[in-house]
């Protein structure tokens, strides 16, 4: 972008302000004698020409909407339209969620995000041994149709798009939303969402899992498969970084572990005879956004970058829709303190300007009180008025990229890069070549649980040496009371869910969920896709656990040998 004489003359130019002006005041020295993000990465006390030298337009920024997507996916970005206001809801049951939902839509939430209990999540049903004390206590408690029918009540699932947060069992809800969809003449080419459904997450960072690795990963091809032919509008995974990030790994792991999981699932998909142009547009992605601005942006953006460059040399990806990244993004829950709770208000606020600066497609903003139990309504407000705030009042919607063309941006963005390929290369070597096998080896030697394990016992250290300042925490203290108004869950929850599950058994045909169930078996069997079977028997208000244990019979009870918490 500069030619050798510019930059000779910049360079010049430096030397003379580090002599003349820079040294006089370094006399006085600085607040700290390294400075580092919140990965620790070093950053430079300033950036110029010099730092972008080898830098590329057309190659590594181009314009918003065009290959490498640097930019932006989309030309216009916010100026079109802005990022969804997409706040994750769900504690209690399907009718406590429900008037949260409709809560949040009156509030000027323009898409919903659902959160489940752990039964659910684990694929058991509320009635089960391992499910006391658990139910709806972090999300909803989601056991059969019926319970989604409830969900959504007075709510056109033509009108919203919904977010589900949920994985080894994710099939069988994405199931249950097909369903009701069929139940309100909602032609399936028109489901608008997004299921979580990244199992190769979860042995990684969450640790949520039902049976082993492999067969997880044949199920969300499944899905990946199904959505392609019945609902194209509809994302069936998103491919997972939030969850890495939280179990304490760097912005660069993050982003690197989380493209490996993507492209595992491409992968999987040509393996299994599909066309990367055909379900390409289908994935999407979801980070983190932590407290670094400057880290996190040049993350964004690297992403975007290496995932084009990626999908078109590796995987002979052609359409512009199957090199777009589209990524969801959450404020970093493991930043929150429980010491001063409001002051979570800015760092959500920091964060969520990072993740509009860095062109996110759907955010989060966490709830100044999650640290310390499910958010109050005031919260959730407090947190939704934030983006809302974010997109009318401070101009950040308003230009497109606004950090590109920094010498700082641009150089951080070009170190992310250089760090993620690093990474995606040694896990492509795990693999002999291919990334979805290192994936998997990389997952059978605890190969991330120790990249992530070293990163966060490294910055506890920092922050226990006091080099990472945690404001509340370990500077400015205060002597306070860290018991705010809080919302519970009424302990009469679990008894209510009970009625209800039996009373579906008690009203449902006992022979056809039989039969659904041993239809979804033999499919299995015949390793044919699993996901009209799986229809079939929510349909037949075969309850979660039922179909859960389906699987569990071919495959093991992976969650008994190794326990997810």
């Amino acid at each position: 972008m500069f030619d050798e004489q510019e930059l000779a003359e910049i360079s010049q130019q430096r030397e003379s302000w580090e002599a003349e002006t820079l040294d006089p005041s370094l006399e006085r020295g600085e607040r700290k004698e390294r400075f580092a993000t919140v990965s620790n990465h070093e950053v430079d006390r300033l950036y110029t020409p010099e730092d972008i030298a080898d830098l590329e337009f057309d190659e590594d920024l181009g314009f918003p909407g065009e290959p490498p997507y640097t930019r932006g996916p989309y030309p216009t970005m916010y100026r079109g339209r802005t990022w969804t206001m997409r706040q994750f809801a769900g504690f209690g049951t399907a009718e406590e969620t429900n008037e949260r939902f409709h809560y949040l839509i009156d509030e000027g939430q323009t898409g919903l995000s659902t959160a489940f209990d752990m039964p659910s999540l684990m694929g058991i049903d509320s009635d089960h041994p391992m499910s006391e004390g658990e139910v709806g206590k972090e999300g909803v408690a989601v056991d059969t149709l019926r319970d989604m029918e409830i969900l959504f009540d007075g709510i056109d699932i033509d009108d919203v798009s919904t977010s589900f947060t949920i994985n080894p069992s994710a099939a069988v809800i994405y199931a249950m939303y097909i369903a009701l969809a069929d139940q309100q003449g909602v032609p399936r080419d028109e489901v608008r969402g997004t299921l979580q459904n990244d199992m190769l997450k979860e042995f990684i960072a969450q640790k949520e899992w039902v049976i082993p690795p492999e067969p997880s990963l044949e199920i969300v091809t499944d899905t990946i498969e199904f959505a392609v032919e019945e609902t194209p509008k509809f994302h069936p995974v998103s491919i997972s970084g939030y969850h890495i990030r939280e179990a304490g790994s760097t912005a660069a792991q993050e982003a690197a572990f989380t493209l490996a999981d993507g492209f595992a699932y491409v992968e999987d998909c040509l393996e299994r005879g599909l066309d990367v142009d055909e379900f390409g547009p289908l994935l999407s992605f979801f980070f983190n956004s932590h407290n670094s601005i400057f880290e996190e942006v040049a993350k964004f953006r690297a992403s975007r970058r290496v995932y084009a460059r990626l999908m078109e040399e590796w995987y002979g990806a052609d359409e512009p829709e199957s090199k777009r990244m589209k990524f969801h993004t959450q404020t970093a829950g493991q930043s929150l303190t429980a010491q001063q709770p409001l002051n979570n208000i800015v760092r959500v606020t920091i964060q969520a300007l990072a993740g509009v600066f860095g062109g996110t497609q759907s955010l989060h903003t966490n709830s100044f009180d999650e640290a310390l139990a499910l958010p109050s309504e005031k919260a959730v407000r407090v947190a939704l008025r934030t983006q809302q705030i974010i997109a009318e009042e401070s101009g950040a919607a308003d230009i497109v990229d606004p950090m590109g063309g920094s010498f700082a941006i641009e150089k951080l963005t070009n170190e992310m890069e250089a760090e993620i390929m690093d990474y995606l290369e040694e896990i492509k070597a795990m693999g002999d070549g291919s990334i979805r096998d290192g994936v998997l080896e990389g997952i059978n030697q605890g190969y991330y649980h120790r990249e992530i394990q070293e990163a966060s016992y490294e910055y506890q250290q920092r922050v226990e040496r006091g080099e990472e300042v945690v404001v509340g925490v370990n500077e400015y203290t205060i002597e306070e009371d860290t018991s705010p108004e809080l919302l519970h869950v009424d302990e009469t929850t679990r008894d209510r869910q009970l009625e209800r599950l039996e009373q579906v058994k008690a009203d449902r045909d006992d022979a056809a969920v039989d039969a659904t169930l041993e239809a979804l078996s033999d499919a299995i069997e015949r390793e044919e896709n699993v996901m009209p079977y799986i229809v079939d028997a929510v349909k037949a208000y075969a309850t979660m656990g039922e179909i859960m244990q389906v699987f569990e019979d071919h495959h093991g009870a992976y969650r008994e040998e190794i326990s997810p918490v």
